[in-house]
């Protein structure tokens, strides 16, 4: 069955690394799910959410699978589908549950201070918490693609056009949310230029 499908995608071989990438989701987790458990966590505030709404999108994902056109990056697709169940869960609050232990959540502060980073003091290291904890809540008062398109540009380092697919959003409207994103963070901590 892959080899016919396989097949019909001579002539692509990103399309066809990504479907065949596409099919073991052992190995398909294995890569992407660090990175989009990190975007899904600081896009919530809620790890145990986060952790919920990854496992979804990639039950998802490989139930899709054969949907997917190779007119993105793997992880542009599967970043796409976790912004989709959280646009749900915001839309119809179907896991209020997890509200109600949003204090008990885990703060996004811990959460910077375990993201992968290159060996610094703990004096760099405190600050690095104190100036991501200031960026939070200025992102928590932004608009949702306002939010949305901050992290996928700056934690995700996605370009402009793999947001604008990832959120089906034209480019133009891409960089308007992330001039005011940019703009409303740098003078909340008071880096404006």
């Amino acid at each position: 069955m892959y080899a016919a499908h396989a097949s019909n995608l001579i002539g692509f071989p990103a399309q066809a690394r990504a479907v065949s990438e596409l099919d073991d989701i052992d190995q398909l987790v294995e890569t992407h799910r660090s990175r989009l458990l990190r975007f899904v966590t600081f896009s919530l505030g809620d790890q145990d959410l986060a952790e919920s709404i990854v496992q979804d999108t990639f039950l998802k994902a490989y139930g899709a699978r054969q949907s997917f056109r190779g007119e993105c990056s793997v992880q542009t697709w599967l970043n796409r589908i976790a912004l989709n169940m959280i646009r749900d869960y915001q839309r119809t609050q179907k896991f209020r549950f997890w509200r109600s232990f949003g204090q008990k959540a885990l703060d996004i502060t811990e959460v910077a201070g375990t993201l992968p980073s290159e060996r610094s003091s703990p004096e760099k290291s405190l600050l690095m918490r104190e100036k991501a904890a200031q960026v939070w809540k200025v992102l928590e008062g932004l608009s949702f693609n306002q939010r949305t398109i901050f992290l996928m540009r700056f934690q995700e380092e996605m370009e402009i056009q793999e947001i604008s697919l990832a959120i089906d959003m034209s480019v133009n409207t891409v960089k308007t949310h992330l001039h005011r994103a940019v703009k409303a963070v740098r003078e909340k901590i008071g880096e404006t230029k």
